[in-house]
C-alpha cells in the first residue's frame, strides 16, 4: 500500500536529499509538516517505531539540506529515529512495509539505501562509528563532513563518553548532534539561544575565539585568564562545559522543531573545524499529542487509526513472558528481602513497572550501561545480595567480558533473567536472541536453563534464585500457552531432563519454548520427547539411555545451531562413544532478517511441518 503524494505537494518535491537541497530555504517549514503527517499516515499503516521518529522530522530535514548526504556521512544512533530519513531518501513509497518479512529493514541498514552508512539497532555506537569515518575522510582529503545523531539516553553509556573522550583529544573534523528529548521546550532553548547558537558558531566570534587564543598563548598567566573567564561566560548560557572539557565546541541548547535556526545553525558548524556539539532539544511524539503526552507507550505501535487518538484494544491473550518474569519478581521479594533487581533501561519492556513501585530500595536502573549493570550485581552478589539482573538477549552480548570475569570467575550468585530470547520478530537481526546459549555454554560456572512453558520459567527463575551459582534463565518474546502460573514456586534439580512420551527409532530433544512443535512432530514420528530444560548442565545419564535406545536423536532450539544446546548433546555423545546419528535444528549460521515470530519458525524449518520435513530428508541420505 503506497499513500497518495497529492496530498503531500511540498514532500513529493524532496524525492531525495538532492532534491531537496534544490529547493528554497523558505519551503523547509512545510516540507517538515508534510513530512510528519506522512510518517503519521504511514506508521499508522504499517506499525513500528513512531514516537522518536515524530521527534526528529525538523532535524532530519536540516541535516539533509545542510550536508551532502550521502557523500557526507550521517550516523543515526539505535535508528528508532530514522524514519523520517528513510523517507527523505528514496524509500518513501516503501515506508508501509517496514518491519515486516520482505519490507523495509526497521532501523539504518546500508545494504538497503547508500544514505545508511553504519548498521544500527543497539544504542551508543554512533559517536565511535562517526570518528572513525573522519579519521578516514581526513586520510581521504576529498572534504567529506561526519555527523552523529545521539539521544540523551544514548548517550548515558559509557561507550558514548569513551567515545568523546577520544574524538576531543585527536580532534578530528566531525559533528555530533545530541538530540535531548527529555526536557522541555522553555523560554531559554528559543529565539535567544537560537540567536546564541548562530552567533557562536558563526565566523567572526570564532576567530576571535582561535585568534585570540593563539595571540596569548606566549604569555601563561593571561591565556589561562582568558580560558577561565571564556569558559565562564559561556556555562552562564550554555550547559556544555563538559563537552568542552572533553576537547568539543558546544553551541546549544537550540529548538530542534526550528528548522530554519537548525539549518543556520548547522550551516556555520559545516564550516568550522575541529570536533563539535549541537544541542538541539526536541520532544517525542511531537504533533501527535497522545504520544507527546505518553513517548513510552507510543513508542512502537501497531496498525491504528491515528484519527482516534488511541491505540486499539488487544484481544485478551496469555501473560507474556515478560510479564510472568515481573510477577515472579515481586512474588520473590516478599520472600527475600535480599533480592536487588537491576535492568540497563529495560523497566518497561522487563516487565518490571509493578517491581519497581512496589520495592523502590531493592530496584536499580542504571541506564543504558549493559556492562555496568552485571558488575553492579556482582558487587551486590559479592556482599551476600541476592541479584537479578533482567536484560535482552540481544544486549547482554554487551557485557560479556563482564559476565565472565566479574560474575563467573568469582561463581558469584546472579541471575540473569534473559528475556527476547530466540526469534523476536520485526526488531531483525539486531536483536534477535540467537547466541545466547552458544556464548553462555562456554562459561564455566554457568547454568543455562531453558523453560517450555510459562510455569517452567517461574519455577526455573525459583530455582536460578536460590542456586548460589551463576545462573540464567532464557525466554522469548511474546506468550505462551496459558499454562496457570499462580500458587508455590517449586525448585527443579539441576541438570534434570524430563521425559514426555516413549516412542520407537527417533527421539527428539527439545530445548525451550517451541515444545508445542516439537511435540507435534513427536505425535506425527511415534518418536520419544524429551524436554531436556537445561542446555548446561545437560542431563548424561538420560541422554545415555535415550541415545542407546534410539538411531536418531533431534535437538531442537530457538539459538544459533554453532555452539548451541544441540552442539552439547554432540560433545557429550562423543565423549560417552555413542553414535546415534544425531541431527541439530535450530537458527543457522547467518544473520536473521525481520519477520514474525511464526513466519521466520517456518522459514528456518523450526515449526512442526520444518521438523518432520528435516527429520525425512535425513533419514533419505
Amino acid at each position: 500500500m503506497t499513500l497518495n503524494l497529492a496530498n503531500y505537494p511540498n514532500l513529493a518535491k524532496a524525492n531525495t536529499p538532492e532534491d531537496l537541497r534544490l529547493l528554497p530555504k523558505e519551503s523547509l517549514t512545510s516540507i517538515a509538516n508534510e513530512l510528519r503527517r506522512y510518517l503519521l499516515d504511514s506508521v499508522s499503516l504499517s506499525s513500528g517505531h513512531f514516537a522518536s521518529g515524530l521527534g526528529t522530522v525538523e532535524l532530519t530535514v536540516a541535516l539533509h539540506y545542510v550536508y551532502n548526504t550521502p557523500f557526507d556521512r550521517l550516523i543515526w544512533d539505535v535508528g528508532h529515529q530514522a524514519y523520517p530519513h528513510k523517507i527523505l531518501t528514496g524509500r518513501r513509497d516503501r515506508m508501509t512495509s517496514i518491519r515486516q518479512k520482505g519490507g523495509l529493514h526497521p532501523f539504518p541498514w546500508p545494504p538497503e539505501s547508500e544514505y545508511d552508512t553504519f548498521a544500527v539497532g543497539h544504542s551508543s555506537t554512533s559517536i565511535s562509528a562517526a570518528l572513525g569515518m573522519a579519521i578516514a575522510a581526513e586520510q581521504e582529503n576529498k572534504g567529506r563532513k561526519v555527523v552523529a545523531v545521539i539521544g540523551d539516553g544514548a548517550l548515558t553509556a559509557g561507550m558514548a563518553f569513551e567515545a568523546l573522550n577520544h574524538g576531543g583529544d585527536i580532534a578530528k573534523d566531525m559533528v555530533v548532534v545530541l538530540n535531548d528529548n527529555e526536557m522541555s521546550i522553555s523560554e531559554n532553548v528559543g529565539a535567544l539561544n537560537s540567536h546564541l547558537a548562530r552567533l557562536l558558531t558563526g565566523s567572526f566570534f570564532n576567530s576571535i575565539r582561535d585568534g585570540g587564543k593563539k595571540l596569548l598563548s606566549s604569555v601563561p598567566p593571561i591565556k589561562d585568564f582568558a580560558s577561565r573567564a571564556e569558559e565562564h561566560i559561556k556555562g552562564m548560557v550554555v550547559p556544555g562545559t563538559i563537552f568542552e572539557e572533553l576537547g568539543f565546541n558546544y553551541f546549544g541548547p537550540i529548538d530542534g522543531h526550528d528548522v530554519d535556526a537548525m539549518v543556520d545553525t548547522l550551516s556555520n558548524m559545516r564550516r568550522m573545524p575541529g570536533p563539535k556539539i549541537l544541542h538541539v532539544v526536541t520532544k517525542k511524539g511531537k504533533g501527535y499529542e497522545q504520544a507527546e503526552q505518553d513517548p513510552i507507550k507510543w513508542h512502537a505501535v501497531p496498525k491504528f487509526d491515528h484519527r482516534e487518538q488511541k491505540l486499539p484494544k488487544s484481544a485478551p491473550s496469555s501473560p507474556n513472558f515478560s510479564a510472568i518474569f515481573g510477577r515472579w519478581l515481586c512474588d520473590m521479594a516478599e520472600l527475600d528481602s535480599d533480592l536487588m533487581a537491576v535492568t540497563p533501561a529495560m523497566r518497561e519492556g522487563s516487565g518490571m513497572v509493578e517491581f519497581s513501585q512496589r520495592f523502590p530500595s531493592q530496584y536499580f536502573d542504571v541506564a543504558i550501561a549493559e556492562q555496568h549493570s552485571v558488575t553492579l550485581a556482582a558487587g551486590m552478589a559479592r556482599e551476600g545480595k541476592n541479584a537479578v539482573v533482567a536484560i535482552y538477549s540481544t544486549f547482554l552480548q554487551r557485557a560479556y567480558d563482564q559476565l565472565i570475569h566479574d560474575v563467573a570467575i568469582q561463581d558469584l550468585p546472579v541471575l540473569f533473567a534473559i528475556d527476547r530470547a530466540g526469534i523476536v520478530g520485526a526488531d531483525g537481526p539486531t536483536h534477535q536472541g540467537a547466541f545466547d546459549i552458544s556464548f553462555l555454554r562456554c562459561i564455566p560456572n554457568m547454568i543455562i536453563m531453558t523453560p517450555s512453558d510459562e510455569l517452567e520459567c517461574r519455577n526455573m527463575l525459583f530455582t536460578g534464585h536460590k542456586a548460589n551459582k551463576p545462573a540464567a534463565v532464557r525466554y522469548p518474546r511474546g506468550s505462551g500457552s496459558g499454562i496457570d502460573t499462580q500458587g508455590e514456586m517449586s525448585l527443579i534439580e539441576i541438570g534434570k531432563a524430563k521425559l514426555i512420551s516413549k516412542g520407537k527409532s527417533v527421539a527428539i530433544l527439545n530445548f525451550g519454548t517451541l515444545m508445542p512443535y516439537a511435540k507435534e512432530a513427536a505425535e506425527a514420528l511415534n518418536a520419544t520427547l524429551v524436554d531436556m530444560r537445561f542446555a548446561k548442565p545437560l542431563d548424561e545419564s538420560l541422554l545415555i539411555s535415550i541415545a542407546k535406545e534410539h538411531e536418531l536423536l533431534v535437538t531442537l532450539e530457538d539459538g544459533a545451531i554453532a555452539g548451541g544446546a544441540g552442539g552439547g548433546v554432540a560433545e557429550a555423545l562423543f565423549k560417552n562413544k555413542l553414535t546415534p546419528d544425531l541431527l541439530q535444528l535450530g537458527l543457522p549460521d547467518e544473520f536473521i532478517m525481520q519477520g514474525t515470530q511464526q513466519q521466520m519458525y517456518a522459514e528456518l524449518g523450526i515449526d512442526t511441518a520444518g521438523i518432520l520435513n528435516a527429520i525425512e530428508k535425513f533419514k533419505a541420505q
